[in-house]
């Protein structure tokens, strides 16, 4: 039950958009067993002005960076995670061709009571 929001700066192709949305979801189902259609994930699009990124860390980045965040069940182990960084970037550097530097993810644990995906209902808990 991934949750993901996307930042990056305005002006890309929706196409470009897409690619990204897919390598996502393509990466959490061979990385984390995401289901089938366990798909919620938005992006964000930034003037310039309003979207930066330092040099932190000795990775040099572009203006084609994008920022991932991803919150899981706290059930996730470390290689996980680690294979699902791996993939993602692989992914993302085959299409849209997102420079392996420029992407920068993190992934949130939450417990499974933290979630309701409709009705009102804990359905986790």
């Amino acid at each position: 039950m991934p949750l993901l929001h996307i930042a990056m700066r305005a002006g890309k192709p929706e196409a470009y958009r897409q690619a990204i949305l897919d390598g996502l979801y393509r990466a959490m189902r061979e990385t984390l067993n995401v289901p089938e259609g366990d798909e919620f994930m938005t992006i964000s699009e930034h003037e310039p002005a309003n979207f930066r990124c330092g040099d932190a860390y000795s990775v040099e980045r572009s203006n084609d960076a994008v920022l991932i965040q991803i919150t899981v069940f706290a059930s996730r182990t470390a290689e996980q995670k680690k294979a699902l960084y791996r993939r993602i970037t692989d992914l993302l550097g085959e299409n849209p061709g997102i420079r392996a530097e420029d992407v920068f993810i993190n992934v949130l644990d939450a417990p499974k009571e933290n979630w309701s995906v409709g009705n009102g209902i804990a359905q986790f808990a």
